[in-house]
């Protein structure tokens, strides 16, 4: 079973919950854009669903209207969980000029941001066309892959990441981290912000043997056979850090599952996070699971069942459910900072060498005094 630490915030309960098959409706959320001409590949059909076909190598997750709507109400839901925030899209300390979007999906996030400083000149980037025909005119949305080399001539005071999980192997990570802190500007910013399926239940509410508890680590294992990793929550920090950015911040989240939380904004937070994971879990598992299952991959139909129990335990009014997420954002160093870290490096470096070489010469010294005192003898 699943469950908070003890010196963790507890979502107070709505006794009196009525829950409806879906209670999202994306409509309700359109941003209102400007113009460009895209073209929309016809992308690779598979079990149902359309993925990318720009990078050789697969990619988990599909490109099609579902999957875009289901990062749509991952995006209202970030917004929403962030609501008392002055800036719900980003908590990097910058008003910026130049922006970079990695993984936009829909291009909701760079469409948002674009609103909010209509100086800045944001850029969305994602292995497939968006299904958007407006942008607002300081916002543009490529199809790129960022594991190739970046031929952006500016360099970015802030870079966006979100929901790469499955995406990118940790050597590209790695790569892709360093990427980010070549292309930004002198203390510039990075933000990332990801989620996870492992579910979690503070009030025994749902039984140890639900469902729900199998999704994360069955997932997991999953992505770790393919090679790329899906717990992302575990892993960026010390990604961005080893990259070389300093003045690391981090927040980690709650986010309920369904509108059974008591408190007004977390509720309607529930609501689209129920949304996210109705029209989400398909897309999330059919991939994985069918290529990388364990201990053998699945069919099709076996996915199918796997999540109706899922949809099935969801919309459980009984059960009080929520997953976790994470952001993290951290600085570009000022040059007189790089420098100043880089001596510090090179004497700690310098120091353990000769810590090294002296442990080595005094070891070769005792080996010799044996052959000595027989010389004498």
């Amino acid at each position: 079973m699943s469950s908070a630490n003890a010196n963790e915030i507890t979502i107070a309960v709505d006794p009196d919950v009525h829950l409806r098959q879906d209670e999202y409706d994306p409509r309700d959320w359109n941003s209102e854009t400007t113009s460009i001409g895209s073209s929309i590949y016809r992308g690779i059909m598979e079990n149902g669903r359309r993925y990318q076909s720009l990078k050789e190598d697969e990619y988990a997750f599909p490109a099609d209207e579902q999957q875009f709507d289901t990062y749509d109400a991952v995006h209202l839901a970030a917004i929403v969980g962030d609501s008392a925030e002055e800036n719900p899209l980003f908590h990097a300390p910058i008003e910026p000029k130049n922006v970079l979007d990695i993984g936009t999906g829909k291009g909701s996030w760079a469409v948002d941001v674009a609103d909010m400083f209509p100086e800045a000149w944001v850029r969305g980037v994602d292995l497939f066309p968006p299904p958007v025909t407006w942008l607002p005119p300081n916002c543009v949305l490529e199809v790129d892959d960022v594991t190739q080399d970046w031929t952006w001539s500016q360099k970015f005071d802030l870079i966006h990441l979100r929901i790469l999980a499955c995406a990118f192997t940790p050597e590209e990570t790695a790569d892709i981290m360093k990427k980010c802190y070549d292309n930004l500007q002198p203390g510039g910013w990075i933000e990332q912000f990801e989620i996870h399926p492992n579910v979690y239940c503070d009030d025994a509410s749902i039984a140890e043997d639900n469902v729900l508890y199998d999704i994360g680590p069955r997932c997991d294992a999953a992505a770790n056979k393919s090679g790329k990793r899906m717990d992302l929550v575990k892993t960026m920090r010390d990604s961005i850090a080893k990259a070389g950015f300093v003045d690391i911040h981090e927040k980690a989240t709650k986010w309920p599952i369904g509108p059974w939380p008591r408190e007004k904004s977390k509720k309607e937070l529930g609501s689209i996070n129920l949304h996210h994971w109705l029209t989400g879990i398909e897309g999330y598992t059919m991939f994985l699971m069918t290529k990388f299952g364990d201990p053998e991959p699945w069919t099709q139909e076996e996915v199918r069942v796997y999540n109706a129990q899922m949809r099935k335990a969801l919309l459980n009014p009984h059960h009080h459910p929520y997953q976790r997420t994470r952001r993290v954002w951290a600085r570009k160093p000022f040059p007189e900072e790089e420098k100043a870290r880089d001596e510090k490096e090179k004497e700690k470096k310098e120091k353990k060498e000769k810590v090294e070489a002296e442990a080595a010469a005094a070891a070769a010294a005792k080996q010799k005094s044996p052959e000595i005192k027989e010389e004498k003898e």
